[in-house]
C-alpha cells in the first residue's frame, strides 16, 4: 500500500489528491499575523539593517543580530513557553522567504539557528535542557548551530569519526566538525558523535549531544565564502571535551534519527529562502527590462528577453507552490513529508541558480560589477546547491524512498504466491490495483476543469512513474541501489510531478476565488510550466530504456585512469 505521503503514493500510481487539494492557506487570524510580521521585517531591514550594514559584504555585525533578536527573528519557530512565537510551518516559511528576498545571508543565519541548531532541542530535549537554553535561543542572546559534517562524512553519516566514549554517567567527546553554519558565533551546538566503535561495513550508532561554548570547544571561521558572506561558517574542534549525562539529546543511539528529522525540516527552510531570493532576482530583472533601453526601445520588448522573464515567472511560481503545499502538509502534521521536502530543496536550489543566470544575462555586464545588487545575488544564489544535502544524494534518496512501497508490493506478492492461502487478501488487493492501472490511469478530479489539459498530462506521467518504478525494480532487484542514472530519472520525474500537482492546486484555488479572468496570470504560468515540465518528463521516461549510461560510466572510468583530459590538439 502507498505510504502516508503524496509523493510516495505517486510511485505506486496512486494520486492522493486530498493531500494536495485544496491548496492550503492560513486562517484569517494567521494571515493577519503574517502580514504584521512581514511589515516588521521590512521595517527592520529598512531602518536598522541597511543603515548599519550598508554595502559591506562581510559577516553581519553582532549589533545587527542583537537588533534582529529584539524583534523576535531568532524565536519565530521556537515554543511560546520559552519566549518564541511558535509560528506554523507556513508562516515561518513565509517570513524566511521574505528574508531570502531581502538578504540571503541573514536568512541563512536565522533559519540555520532555528531549523538546524535549536529545533532538535525543541523537539527532543528534556524539560531541564529546554529550561537551560531555549529562552536564550528564542531571544537571540545565544545562537545555535548544527554540527554533523566532517572531513570524511558529509552526506555519508556512516563516515562520522567524532567519537563519544562513556565514562560512567559522563561522556568524553573527541573530534572535529566542518561547515558548521553559525559555528564561529554560536553559543550552543547540537553535535553528532558515534557511540559505537568503527567497524567496517557496520552502520554506526550516532548520538546527539548539546555542547556549550563554555565546555572547552574551539571554533574557527576558516571558510572564505563565494556567496552569503554575511553568514559565518567554520569548523568546530572538540578535543576530549567532558560532558555530563544531561547533555545527551534524546536517547543514546538515536542521533541518526534526530539528524534526519532535522534535515527534513531544514530543507524546507532552505527552499523557502531560495524562493525569496529568486523572487527578488526576478523583480530586479523586470525592473531592468522596463527601464533599460537599446535600439530605441526597452530591452524588455525583445522576444528573447520576454522568453527569459516568462520562464523565470513560471519556475518561481512552481517553486512557491511546492514549498507552501508542503508546509501546508506540516501545518496539519502530515506523518511523512521527507521526500516532499527533499524535492523542494532540489527544485529550489536549481531554480534559484537558473533564475540568477537568466537575470544576469538580462542585466548583462552590470551583473559582474561589485556595486550592482545582481552581482551579490548571483553569488548568493549558489549556496543553496551545497547545503542541507547535495542534490545528487537527495535525488537518490527521493528515488529509493519512493520505490520502497512498490518494492514491498513486489516482495510481498512473491511471498504470497509461495503461500497462496495466507496471502490471498494481499494478492487480491494487488490484482485490483493492477487491473485499475491496466483499464485506465488514476484520475485527478479536484483540479479546475479549465486546467484539463495539464491534468491529463499529470495523470499520464503518474502512470509512467509507477510503471517505470516497477520495471526498474524487476530489472535490477537489490542492485537498484547502485543504479544512479535510473535513480536520477525517477527522482526528476517525481519532482516535476510534485511541482505540477502543486501548480494545479494553487491555480485551481485562484480560479475558484477570482474566476477565469481574475486568475489569468496563474493559468498562463501553469500552462507555461506544464509545457516545460512535459519536455523534461518525456526525456526522462524515454531514458529508462534508451540511454548511453554505460558508455558514460566507461568514459569517466577511463578519465580516472588517464588522470586528466587525455587529448592533445596539435
Amino acid at each position: 500500500m502507498p505510504d502516508a505521503s503524496f509523493l510516495k503514493s505517486l510511485f505506486c500510481g496512486v494520486i492522493a489528491e486530498s493531500m494536495a487539494f485544496p491548496f492550503p492557506g492560513p486562517s484569517r487570524a494567521e494571515g493577519e499575523e503574517t502580514v504584521a510580521l512581514l511589515d516588521a521585517v521590512k521595517r527592520f531591514m529598512r531602518t536598522t539593517y541597511e543603515p548599519l550594514r550598508g554595502s559591506h559584504d562581510g559577516p553581519i555585525p553582532p549589533e545587527i543580530l542583537a537588533q534582529a533578536g529584539k524583534i523576535g527573528l531568532f524565536g519565530l519557530a521556537l515554543p511560546r513557553e520559552f519566549g518564541g512565537r511558535q509560528l506554523s510551518p507556513t508562516t515561518f516559511a513565509r517570513v524566511v522567504q521574505e528574508l531570502g528576498a531581502l538578504d540571503p545571508s541573514l536568512a541563512l543565519v536565522i533559519r540555520a539557528h532555528q531549523t538546524l541548531g535549536a529545533s532538535p532541542l525543541a523537539r527532543h530535549g528534556t524539560v531541564g535542557q529546554k529550561s537551560r537554553w531555549l529562552t536564550k535561543l528564542a531571544s537571540g542572546e545565544t545562537i545555535a548551530a548544527y554540527a554533523l559534517t566532517e572531513d570524511g562524512a558529509g552526506s555519508d553519516a556512516a563516515g562520522v569519526r567524532t567519537y563519544a566514549r562513556a565514562e560512567g554517567a559522563n561522556w568524553l567527546v573527541d573530534g572535529r566538525k566542518i561547515w558548521v553554519t553559525n559555528g564561529p558565533i554560536a553559543g550552543l551546538f547540537t553535535v553528532f558523535a558515534r557511540t559505537s566503535p568503527v567497524e567496517e561495513g557496520v552502520k554506526p550508532k550516532l548520538t546527539a549531544f548539546l555542547v556549550d561554548r563554555e565546555d572547552g570547544i574551539r571554533t574557527t571561521a576558516n571558510h572564505k565564502l563565494h556567496g552569503v558572506r554575511g553568514a559565518t561558517i567554520g569548523s568546530l574542534d572538540l578535543a576530549n571535551v567532558h560532558l555530563d549525562g544531561s547533555r545527551v539529546l534524546g536517547t543514546v543511539g538515536q542521533g541518526f534519527k534526530i539528524a534526519v528529522e532535522t534535515l527534513n525540516h531544514a530543507r524546507l527552510g532552505s527552499a523557502a529562502a531560495a524562493s525569496g531570493t529568486a523572487r527578488n532576482l526576478l523583480d530586479l530583472s523586470i525592473r531592468h527590462a522596463r527601464e533599460r533601453a537599446a535600439f530605441g526601445r526597452p530591452v524588455g520588448d525583445f522576444g528573447l528577453v520576454k522568453d527569459k522573464i516568462a520562464s523565470m515567472l513560471a519556475d518561481v511560481f512552481a517553486l512557491e507552490s511546492m514549498v507552501f503545499l508542503t508546509t501546508g502538509l506540516l501545518d496539519v502534521e502530515a506523518a511523512d513529508f521527507s521526500i516532499e521536502s527533499a524535492a523542494c530543496k532540489v527544485f529550489a536550489s536549481e531554480t534559484v541558480v537558473r533564475v540568477a543566470e537568466h537575470a544576469a544575462s538580462i542585466v548583462a555586464g552590470r551583473a559582474f560589477s561589485g556595486d550592482h545588487p545582481m552581482e551579490r545575488g548571483l553569488r548568493d544564489a549558489r549556496h543553496h546547491l551545497v547545503i542541507d544535502g547535495t542534490n545528487e544524494v537527495l535525488r537518490a534518496f527521493i528515488a529509493l524512498s519512493g520505490m520502497q512501497a512498490p518494492g514491498r508490493d513486489l516482495a510481498n506478492v512473491a511471498k504470497a504466491m509461495r503461500e497462496p492461502i495466507k496471502g490471498f487478501g494481499l494478492l487480491g488487493e494487488f490484482a485490483v490495483r493492477k487491473a485499475r492501472s491496466a483499464l485506465g490511469r488514476e484520475r485527478l478530479t479536484r483540479a479546475h476543469p479549465l486546467l484539463n489539459r495539464e491534468v491529463v498530462l499529470f495523470e499520464d506521467y503518474v502512470a509512467d512513474l509507477s510503471k517505470n518504478a516497477e520495471k526498474m525494480l524487476r530489472r535490477h532487484g537489490e542492485a537498484i541501489a547502485e543504479m544512479q542514472f535510473s535513480q536520477r530519472r525517477m527522482a526528476d520525474l517525481a519532482i516535476d510531478l510534485f511541482a505540477l500537482a502543486s501548480v494545479l492546486s494553487r491555480t485551481s484555488r485562484a480560479i475558484e476565488r477570482r474566476g477565469e479572468e481574475g486568475a489569468r496570470r496563474e493559468v498562463d504560468l501553469a500552462t507555461i510550466f506544464a509545457a516545460s515540465a512535459e519536455k523534461r518528463m518525456a526525456a526522462n521516461v524515454s531514458g529508462f530504456d534508451r540511454n548511453d549510461d554505460e558508455l558514460r560510466k566507461t568514459a569517466a572510468s577511463r578519465a580516472y585512469q588517464d588522470g586528466a583530459y587525455p587529448f592533445e590538439l596539435f
